[in-house]
């Protein structure tokens, strides 16, 4: 007579249960954050909430002597330096992924990695006092246009910035996909660049949405290289040389020269408006990403 052993359940090991357990009270902690972050700006905002103040706040023109305070040139144009900088980032960061994961194997892949992780030690502050005494007197020279500190000038650096973090979220992602996935492709007579292309992109498209948000986050919610290089001209982006305020910028400025007026209190509208651009975009690339994912999904099976 043959004993029938009880299949161990995961559930059935003490260690795995507090590891299941400290994940949900890591999370819960986090979501109470943020939550309580969302009350917080609600909170303070609560005096805007009548016609009078709310559309002063709404508005195009920010000019505290003569009454208005609108803050929408600053929200257009932490949206413009932001997608500006992921535009720029996105495919260099592509491109050193492929480079280190299917054009260039050894040595030379090790090296660009380990740049990589070491310009992510390089604090903002320094990029930002190099980008105003090497990049903007050349783009005033070369572009004749402006003083320098302007959009494209701030966009540039803030690339420089986040690409790290677009490489190392993508290069992850790309770590983790199936062996097989490679073989088959080298097995089929794929070029590298055929592989990255039709192969390993698609399979790691949930990787690239990952590296897009984290990037327009870290983007979004930088305040020295926009502080330092954009202008902090309160107005509409026109152009890619005209000089803007974003809205970390704007709130940095404020808060160092006042605390009681009207202006103080713009400062929470721009902190909860910072906070619903970034959770909207976070939602849109996700639900994108899934789609686009199944999608590719679909026809690599």
């Amino acid at each position: 007579m043959t004993k029938t052993r009880t299949p161990i359940h995961p559930q059935d090991n003490p260690s795995e249960k507090w590891i299941e357990w400290s994940l949900l009270v890591a999370t819960a902690v986090s979501a109470g954050a943020i939550l309580a972050i969302f009350l917080l700006l609600f909170y303070f905002c609560l005096p805007l909430f009548t016609w009078i103040r709310l559309s002063q706040v709404l508005s195009w023109h920010w000019q505290p002597v003569a009454g208005n305070f609108g803050i929408l040139p600053m929200c257009a144009g932490s949206l413009a330096l932001s997608i500006l900088a992921l535009v720029l980032a996105f495919p260099p960061a592509i491109g050193i992924c492929s480079l280190v994961h299917v054009l260039s194997r050894g040595f030379f892949s090790r090296f660009l990695l380990a740049l990589i992780h070491f310009m992510t030690s390089i604090p903002t502050v320094i990029i930002g006092f190099v980008s105003v005494f090497v990049l903007v007197p050349r783009l005033r020279e070369w572009l004749a246009a402006g003083s320098g500190f302007s959009l494209i000038t701030a966009a540039l650096t803030l690339s420089v910035l986040i690409l790290p973090t677009i490489v190392l979220v993508f290069h992850a992602r790309l770590e983790r996909l199936d062996p097989l996935l490679r073989l088959t492709a080298e097995a089929m007579g794929f070029t590298p660049i055929q592989q990255m292309r039709y192969v390993l992109l698609p399979a790691a498209s949930r990787g690239l949405t990952a590296a897009a948000v984290l990037g327009f986050g870290r983007a979004i919610g930088d305040t020295l290289i926009s502080l330092m290089l954009a202008g902090n001209a309160a107005q509409f982006p026109g152009s890619i040389f005209a000089s803007i305020r974003t809205l970390t910028a704007h709130i940095a400025l404020v808060l160092a020269t006042d605390s009681q007026s009207m202006a103080y209190q713009s400062v929470f509208a721009s902190g909860l408006f910072l906070f619903l651009i970034m959770g909207a975009f976070n939602f849109i690339i996700q639900k994108s990403g899934q789609k686009t994912g199944d999608r590719q999904h679909e026809k690599i099976i």
